[in-house]
């Protein structure tokens, strides 16, 4: 099968397979925290952010913004060194809106990273309403020195559910920004989540196909976590909404990987949320035996990335 030849033992196009093959060795990610905080949390949009996010606003696992990016950067080294020996990264502003600042700010904190040696690329999370011609300008520069990566949270295309996530934008500013960026030589990775209340699987699909015909380089599928600080916990508490197990998750994950253009990369394909904030569904907790599961599963069902696409 030519997808398993070309992307080694995977049958979809791996962030992993695409690291090696362009830098030649294992590429590593060390997550950091630029301070900021989000248009949709301080009152510019909204107050308490989209539903599912928690106080750390998606950086659960980022570095401590009261500690330097390069101070971040060396811790976030050194407990990678203690498991392997690693000489390439990935510096990732995950918290909330990273680039919710001054731009002077944002040049600041994106050198200090870029100027690290063994930092190969700048992937920085961020919202698609909030990257003004200023930031694009900068962006631009930078992706001059070293590669840069936007992430970008659409999880949804479907306007009801944008409202009842409380998105704050719709999905036109998503098409905006992605056009925007790469017309400067960046790419784009999009952030979608999986299971969200009152979505059909066909609506799951759609959106998928929606990023397909769009210019974006990678994806990260994301099913949905609940998370005890979140308003998305209320609603569930209240009145609990279908979360898929491990078995019936991975099938349509499977599904989902089939449809995907393959060129584009697979960042992730499932979550682990913080252990003492995750309310369902637990199983996830275990990342690696549903990875191991959900590879097994695609070589079970002959599927691979593009399969469905392709027609």
């Amino acid at each position: 099968m030519a997808g398993q030849i070309r992307w080694g033992e995977k049958r979809y196009h791996s962030l992993d397979w695409e690291l090696k093959n362009r830098f030649g060795e294992k590429v590593y990610k060390i997550t950091l925290n630029g301070g900021m905080t989000c248009p949709n949390r301080d009152g510019h949009l909204g107050y308490g952010g989209c539903i599912f996010c928690s106080s750390h606003g998606s950086g659960d696992f980022a570095g401590d913004a009261a500690l330097s990016v390069s101070e971040q950067l060396s811790h976030g080294k050194d407990a990678l060194l203690e498991k392997r020996p690693v000489h390439s990264y990935i510096a990732y502003f995950q918290a909330f809106t990273n680039t919710y600042a001054p731009v002077e700010y944002l040049e600041k904190i994106f050198m200090e990273a870029i100027n690290d040696p063994e930092v190969k690329i700048l992937s920085i999370a961020t919202r698609p309403d909030c990257l003004g011609d200023n930031v694009l300008k900068l962006l631009a520069r930078l992706n001059r020195i070293k590669p840069v990566w936007v992430e970008l949270g659409l999880q949804t295309i479907h306007p009801d559910t944008v409202r009842l996530i409380r998105r704050g934008y719709p999905t036109e500013v998503f098409d905006k920004a992605v056009s925007a960026l790469c017309s400067i030589g960046i790419e784009v990775i999009a952030h979608v989540i999986l299971y969200l209340p009152g979505e059909t699987e066909q609506m799951m699909l759609e959106t998928l196909q929606y990023l397909n015909r769009s210019g974006i380089r990678g994806i990260k599928l994301q099913l949905l976590h609940v998370l005890k600080d979140t308003d998305l916990y209320g609603l569930y508490k209240a009145k609990p909404f279908f979360i898929p197990d491990m078995e019936h998750y991975i099938r349509f994950t499977g599904r989902c990987i089939s449809i995907l253009r393959p060129d584009i990369v697979i960042h992730r394909l499932t979550g682990d949320g913080p252990k003492d904030l995750l309310a369902a569904p637990m199983w996830t907790g275990a990342k690696r035996t549903v990875l191991n599961r959900l590879h097994r599963y695609l070589k079970e069902a002959d599927l691979w990335q593009g399969k469905e696409y392709y027609g």
